[in-house]
């Protein structure tokens, strides 16, 4: 595949096969929504799963296709892998479709911070996809909306602090993460018992300030994800970021409170200016009026959204937001399919 400049206007050229991997979990489903609505060109689809899961059938841009199982002899002929699968299997069969000769797009943690594996956004550093080999990796959902929003900042003033606190969806966890919240509510306003199959406690009506096992001096991996990933993504090992990640009982979209120290003031004037102009970000802030991104309102778009823009009151250099994004689309499917077409637009 020849690479030219980057260009992110129209999808002319096509692959020739596409397969998506983990088509029927969750986030497999909105990648097939996606690639309808988005009208993504390829000669051939299949769609691979696990073996539980192959043999079913699903429609896709009107015609019946049959699951495939996944097999590392089944990308033969394969153009274009698109993955959303555990990590385990995310690590055993993807080098098989590099082998293959396909370019791999993968959802899952394993591939993103091995050295010569690019993760990309592709409004934040698309240059990475382009000059790629073999896997491109799709960073984690909380780290994908942050880094979008920082993105200008950076650009404008570069950033070298980020305190970060994320009140995460149920959804982040799966379908049966939701599925606890909801079968667990019900259970707690009726009075019974509910044994919780996803989280170690309770999540209705409750915060739960874990996600992830214990890493490095107290923090959880998906806090250290969001550190790691924000350097590589940015290209910036100096920028210093403290996360606190905490599961919340909302069904879908991940909300953030950030706080940025730039090398130089940005006023919260420059900083509308900035996050309107700059492309997958939705400006939502008239604190009078009420107006500011919600989970309830943010849910099934494909952007990111701010609010509450204000300055730090305890740094001069300081900058703190609000931040929601739909954590299936943006942060996981949406994200991957976009690269795709980045990658389509220079086939």
């Amino acid at each position: 595949m020849s690479r030219c400049h980057l260009c992110i206007l129209g999808v002319d050229d096509v692959f020739g096969t596409v397969a998506l991997v983990g088509a029927t979990g969750a986030v497999g489903r909105i990648m097939r929504q996606l690639l309808e609505e988005r009208e993504f060109q390829a000669e051939n689809f299949r769609f691979l799963a696990s073996a539980r899961s192959a043999g079913s059938t699903i429609t896709f841009r009107g015609r019946e296709y049959t699951v495939e199982p996944l097999t590392k002899e089944a990308f033969a002929g394969v153009d274009l892998v698109i993955s959303t699968t555990p990590d385990d299997v995310a690590a055993e069969f993807l080098p098989a479709a590099v082998d293959a000769g396909a370019i791999v797009i993968d959802e899952s943690g394993y591939w993103r911070m091995k050295e010569g594996v690019a993760l990309v956004i592709p409004e934040v550093n698309p240059e990475a996809a382009l000059n790629a080999k073999g896997i491109i990796a799709s960073p984690n959902c909380s780290t994908t909306q942050m880094v979008v929003a920082l993105k200008p900042l950076h650009d404008a003033a570069r950033v070298k602090r980020v305190i970060v606190s994320t009140y995460q969806a149920t959804s982040g966890a799966g379908v049966q993460g939701q599925e606890d919240l909801v079968a667990g509510s019900k259970a707690f306003l009726e009075g019974q018992p509910y044994e919780y199959k996803v989280f170690k406690h309770p999540i209705a009506f409750n915060c739960i300030p874990q996600i992830g096992g214990p890493k490095e001096q107290g923090y959880t991996s998906e806090e250290m994800k969001m550190v790691y990933e924000t350097r590589k993504i940015l290209g910036d090992e100096s920028i210093l970021v403290n996360p606190t990640c905490v599961r919340v009982p909302v069904s879908n979209c991940h909300s953030e409170t950030i706080t940025v120290e730039t090398e130089r003031p940005i006023s919260v004037e420059e900083a509308h200016k900035l996050f309107a102009s700059f492309p997958g970000i939705t400006v939502v802030d008239d604190l009078a009026n009420g107006a500011y991104p919600l989970p309830h309102t943010c849910d099934g778009s494909d952007m990111v959204f701010v609010g509450r823009i204000r300055k730090d009151l305890s740094s001069p250099n300081g900058l703190s937001f609000w931040c929601v994004s739909d954590n299936l689309r943006k942060g996981a499917a949406t994200n991957a399919v976009q690269i795709a077409e980045l990658l389509a637009q220079h086939h």
